[in-house]
């Protein structure tokens, strides 16, 4: 699937670490992100994926390290630079984070009322084509978010997400809380969404299903807490044959689920600390 790499380096971390309350969430994290790939991420709960996420974006700043996109390092940019960069990123959340006020118009529309210029009919029409391109219904727009299965609040989330054209997607867990059929439609969109749209994406997932249908290449992220201090936290990088092909077994555990009970044991310690 990996289809460009005109800029090998679009998103680069050099030398990350990230700590709170002086806890280590990452170390020493060195990878770039080709302009075009899409990258999965993959670990158990806690280790670092959804603040991967949030320094990728900006919405964190490394404690140690630097990390660049698109060759300027975002410490570097002053606040206004850093929000016109950040209107390059679009995010699905994995609660989808809707405005439980608005409505499922005025939700998706929200990013072009803040951020364009266009006028009440062109963004119409642009909310409507966004909506029928995750697959919903024109009937979906007036509903509140409480009115929303948790499928449809993701296509809901991922519509919005993309309203403004996005270079960048990352997406947290999208079909976590799924069945396995609207597993298929959200990697599905995920898979659209590239195709038409010259996007990079980073998923962020627990789901082998997810790993097997969107990835150009995955990474795989380890508990420091597990690690000895001169181990490397990413103990895998490769394609989606090399993973399931790989003699790691920490590796192995995962993708076959022998780290599943862990990992839900942990999930609302995550949540809370917010170092997913």
């Amino acid at each position: 699937m990996d289809s460009s790499s005109s800029n090998p380096n679009f998103l680069s971390l050099q030398n990350v670490g990230m700590a709170f309350n002086g806890v280590d969430i990452l170390r020493n994290i060195n990878f770039n992100i080709p302009k075009g790939q899409t990258l999965v991420v993959i670990g158990e709960s806690g280790c670092g994926k959804t603040v991967l996420l949030k320094l990728l974006i900006s919405l964190l700043q490394a404690s140690t390290g630097k990390v660049l996109f698109d060759g300027q390092d975002w410490c570097a940019l002053d606040e206004k630079r850093t929000n016109e960069q950040r209107l390059r990123f679009g995010f699905l959340f994995q609660g989808a984070a809707l405005f439980d006020s608005l409505t499922v118009f005025d939700n998706v529309a929200f990013g072009l009322r803040a951020h364009s210029k266009c006028d009440e009919k062109e963004i119409e029409k642009l909310v409507l084509m966004r909506v029928k391109e995750v697959g919903m219904k024109e009937s979906v727009l007036g509903k509140k978010p409480a009115e929303l299965s948790g499928g449809m609040k993701k296509r809901i989330g991922l519509a919005r997400a993309l309203i403004l054209k996005p270079e960048v997607m990352l997406y947290d867990e999208p079909t976590t809380g799924l069945d396995p059929i609207m597993t298929d439609v959200i990697n599905d969109l995920i898979l659209q969404t590239r195709k038409n749209m010259p996007v990079t994406s980073i998923v962020v997932t627990h789901e082998m299903r997810t790993v097997h249908k969107v990835a150009d290449r995955v990474i795989m992220f380890y508990p420091l807490s597990r690690l000895k201090p001169n181990e490397p936290q990413l103990i895998f990088d490769g394609t989606t044959d090399e993973l399931f092909k790989t003699p790691d077994l920490r590796v192995q555990q995962f993708i076959h689920g022998e780290a599943k009970e862990r990992t839900l044991e942990s999930e609302n310690h995550e949540h809370r600390d917010e170092v997913s």
